[in-house]
């Protein structure tokens, strides 16, 4: 008998014929090392017995925030978590959420997933807040050092970006052009696809299909994937919202900022639709045609998960 399962056997017998029942096995769940979490994670966490989760804390006490003017203690949701529970085998899985200010998301987005950590939202949760602060979602399944090691590697990310820059940035760098003369025909080439020009201005607008409560909806009730630059060939700007299914969001995000577009939300515009479509919205400045190749290597990559 396996030690990770225990089969049960029932045995009936009615009028001298018998049959013998097999259960499914039932998957015995590794306990959390949490002295060890503790010691991969550089943090101190709390157990619940009751729910079989250990979690990880990190109170934002570096940077004094305020909402609506009012001063925000971490006890008032400005403390980023990392909770692991047991899962499959000798996997466990991640889910967490962390506090960020604006110049910190980009940076510790790529930490975390080339960690080797999912990230599922970028939201925010506050209006009038001083300095903006956003959340960002992460997850995970696999094996707890690893997924210990990247909480550490994310956070210290973090820690490393306001030590050397205690004032929040501003903006990020590189100037934006007041005049627009994006030139259309090399974008074109770059997507393989016509777009829209307009006062210098260039867009390019991939649709996608889908259905809610039964009606099939697409490109023109807001299905799409869509880019828009400005500026000059040699010194542009882009922004865009990117439409995936849930199954493609990672390899969306790690070609989007392997390729230096920043990410600025990622959320649902819908519910009930199906297949369940997530939506980010992004930014970048530099080359128009380098640009446009950063996000055409993420549509690439958002083909290439449906290919046998």
């Amino acid at each position: 008998m396996q030690a990770a399962k225990q089969v049960v056997l029932a045995v009936s017998c009615i009028i001298g014929a018998c049959t013998i029942a097999t259960a499914a096995p039932v998957e015995r769940r590794v306990a959390l090392d949490t002295t060890r979490l503790e010691q991969i994670t550089g943090l101190k966490g709390s157990f619940s017995e009751a729910e079989n989760v250990f979690k990880v804390s990190k109170p934002r006490t570096d940077v004094p925030i305020k909402v609506d003017g009012a001063a925000m203690p971490p006890f008032m949701g400005l403390t980023s978590w990392a909770a692991f529970t047991p899962a499959h085998g000798h996997q466990v899985m991640l889910m967490g959420d962390t506090v960020l200010l604006e110049d910190e998301v980009n940076p510790a987005m790529s930490v975390a997933l080339e960690a080797g950590l999912d990230v599922t939202a970028l939201h925010n949760h506050f209006f009038f807040d001083q300095p903006r602060v956003y959340f960002m979602h992460i997850g995970g399944m696999g094996n707890p050092d690893q997924l210990a090691a990247g909480v550490k590697k994310l956070y210290d990310k973090i820690a490393e970006i306001r030590a050397a820059n205690p004032s929040v940035g501003s903006g990020f760098s590189g100037a934006i052009p007041h005049e627009n003369a994006i030139s259309a025909a090399p974008l074109e080439t770059v997507f393989g696809k016509k777009g829209q020009a307009s006062n210098g201005m260039f867009k390019v607008v991939i649709g996608a299909k889908g259905t809610m409560h039964g009606v099939t909806f697409g490109n023109e009730m807001g299905l799409n994937t869509w880019a828009a630059f400005a500026g000059t060939d040699d010194s542009a700007i882009v922004d865009g919202d990117f439409a995936m299914r849930e199954e493609e969001l990672q390899v969306v995000l790690k070609a989007m900022r392997s390729g230096g577009i920043n990410i600025v939300a990622i959320h649902q515009h819908m519910t009930n639709e199906q297949p369940r479509y997530m939506f980010l919205h992004y930014w970048g400045k530099g080359k128009a045609t380098e640009l446009a190749a950063s996000i055409k290597k993420a549509l690439d990559a958002q083909a290439g998960v449906h290919k046998p």
